[in-house]
C-alpha cells in the first residue's frame, strides 16, 4: 500500500507511525468558490479567466473542465476547442480572498495554522498526540468536513500528512480530488516510487531536463543519490535540503525565511497590446511592486522585466535583468525601468508583461545612499502609499499613468494574498 488513504479504515496503526505536518490544498479553488456562489454552475465545466478574451489564459478550472484536459495556464481559445460546453467566468479576486480568510479561521479553530503557503494552501505543525497517525487522520477528516459545513459544500480540499512539510505537500497531491493521504517515515522512500521527479515541488520543466541529462529519470534513481550528490546536482544547499526531506527529516525548512523577491504579471487587454500600452501597464505594475517592498520594509537590489509577444506555441519572449543601488522609492525604480525598456525589441504585439524586484534586504541591513535624494524620495513614496491606502489604490499616481488607472487591477499572487478591506490609516510608517 502506498501511503495511508482515509479510505483504509482496516489499516493497523502503530504507535511508531508519527507525522509532524498537515498540509491542506484546496481543489480547483477559484472555480469551486464560483460554483459555491452560483448554483447554476455546479456540475458544469467552468474556467475562471482574468478578462473575457480568447487570447488570455485560464487561471483556474473546475474538475468538470479538467476532465476535458483544461488546466491552469491553458489558453482560453484552446480551452474552448478542448471543451465546447466550457463556461467562462471572470475572476472576482475579493471574493476568493474573503473565502480564504474564512477557511483559515475554520482550520485554525481545529489546529493552529503555521504557514499560509498561498491562497489555496496552508501548513500546520502537529504537536503531542496530534502526531499519532490515527489522530492526524481524524483531524484531517474533521477539517475537511468542517470546511464543507461552515464555508461551503463545493469547497473540497486534499490533505497530506507526513514527517516534514515538504512531504506533506507531496502527500496532498497523491490523492485528488478531496483526498486524505499520509506518508510515514517507515514507508520511505518506496512510497514515492510511483511518482516522477517532476511531481515534486520545486522541480519544474528546466530542472527536470537537467536531471534527465544527468541520467536521473525516476524517483528510484533520485532517492538513491547521496547527500553530496544531491548538493552537487543542484549546486546549492537546496539539493542538500531535498535529500533530507526525501529521507523524512524535518530539517531546516526555512519557514520564516525573508521574502527574496516581489513580482507582478498581467495579461494585456486588447487596447494595451502596443509597445506604448505595454510600457504604461508595466509602469503601473512597478508602482505596485514598489509599494509592496515598502510595506515589507525591504530594499531591492535588482529589477527584472518580462514581455511575452505571442500566445502561440512558438512564443517570443524578452527578459531583462539589472542590478540597482538599494532602493524602494517609485521614482528611482521608474528611472531604472525606462533605461531598460529602451532595449526591448519589437517582436510583435505584446500579450503579457511582468516586473520583479529581487535580491531584497531588510531595513536593518540597508546601506544608506551617499546621495541626498533617498530620504526625500522615500517620504514622497510613503505619502503616496498612505493616501492610496486611505482613499483607494489609484487615488494618487504619476501623471503618465492616468490612462491605465483601471488596467492591471489587484490580483492574487501565489505567495501574497491581498487585503481588500480598508486599511487602518493610523498604521503608517514613522517617517511619514
Amino acid at each position: 500500500m502506498f501511503g495511508v488513504p482515509v479510505s483504509s479504515p482496516s489499516h493497523e496503526f502503530s504507535s511508531t507511525d508519527l507525522v509532524n505536518w498537515l498540509f491542506l490544498d484546496l481543489n480547483s479553488y477559484f472555480a469551486s468558490v464560483e460554483q459555491q456562489l452560483r448554483p447554476e454552475l455546479r456540475g458544469k465545466p467552468i474556467a475562471v479567466v482574468p478578462v473575457m478574451v480568447d487570447t488570455t489564459v485560464c487561471i483556474a478550472a473546475s474538475y468538470e473542465a479538467k476532465a476535458y484536459g483544461v488546466r491552469t495556464g491553458t489558453q482560453v481559445g484552446e480551452a474552448r476547442r478542448m471543451c465546447p460546453p466550457l463556461v467562462l467566468v471572470e475572476g472576482r479576486q475579493d471574493l476568493y480572498v474573503e473565502f480564504h480568510h474564512r477557511i483559515v479561521d475554520v482550520v485554525h479553530s481545529l489546529v493552529p495554522v503555521t504557514a499560509v503557503a498561498s491562497i489555496d494552501e496552508m501548513a500546520c505543525r502537529l504537536m503531542g498526540r496530534e502526531r499519532q497517525l490515527k489522530n492526524a487522520l481524524q483531524l484531517g477528516a474533521e477539517i475537511k468536513q468542517k470546511i464543507r459545513s461552515q464555508v461551503g459544500q463545493e469547497l473540497r480540499c486534499s490533505v497530506g500528512l507526513a514527517p516534514n512539510r515538504f512531504l506533506a505537500k507531496v502527500a496532498s497531491d497523491m490523492q485528488k480530488p478531496d483526498g486524505l493521504f499520509a506518508i510515514c517515515a517507515s514507508q520511505l522512500p518506496e512510497v514515492l516510487f510511483r511518482l516522477h521527479p517532476s511531481d515534486l515541488p520545486g522541480i519544474g520543466f528546466r530542472t527536470n531536463l537537467r536531471l534527465e541529462k544527468r541520467g536521473i529519470k525516476t524517483m528510484q534513481q533520485l532517492c538513491a543519490l547521496s547527500r553530496a550528490q544531491m548538493y552537487d546536482l543542484w549546486g546549492s544547499v537546496w539539493g542538500e535540503r531535498l535529500w533530507h526531506w526525501l529521507q523524512g527529516d524535518d530539517w531546516d525548512e526555512d519557514y520564516d525565511a525573508p521574502q527574496k523577491s516581489v513580482s507582478h504579471q498581467h495579461v494585456l487587454s486588447p487596447e494595451f497590446r502596443t509597445r506604448e500600452g505595454a510600457e504604461l501597464v508595466m509602469q503601473k505594475l512597478l508602482h505596485k511592486a514598489a509599494a509592496r517592498v515598502r510595506k515589507l520594509q525591504v530594499w531591492a537590489r535588482g529589477l527584472s522585466l518580462y514581455v511575452s509577444f505571442s500566445p502561440r506555441r512558438e512564443k517570443k519572449i524578452w527578459e531583462c535583468h539589472t542590478r540597482i543601488q538599494e532602493c524602494q522609492d517609485t521614482v528611482t525604480l521608474l528611472e531604472a525601468f525606462r533605461k531598460m525598456w529602451q532595449e526591448c525589441p519589437s517582436l510583435g504585439p505584446p500579450m503579457l508583461v511582468g516586473v520583479a524586484l529581487y535580491d531584497l534586504v531588510p531595513d536593518a541591513m540597508h546601506t544608506a545612499s551617499l546621495l541626498g535624494d533617498e530620504s526625500r524620495l522615500g517620504r514622497l513614496s510613503e505619502a503616496m502609499d498612505f493616501l492610496n491606502a486611505k482613499y483607494g489604490s489609484s487615488t494618487l499616481h504619476l501623471g503618465g499613468l492616468q490612462q491605465v488607472r483601471s488596467a492591471a487591477p489587484t490580483r492574487i499572487a501565489f505567495s501574497s494574498i491581498p487585503e481588500f478591506e480598508k486599511p487602518d490609516p493610523t498604521l503608517r510608517r514613522k517617517r511619514l
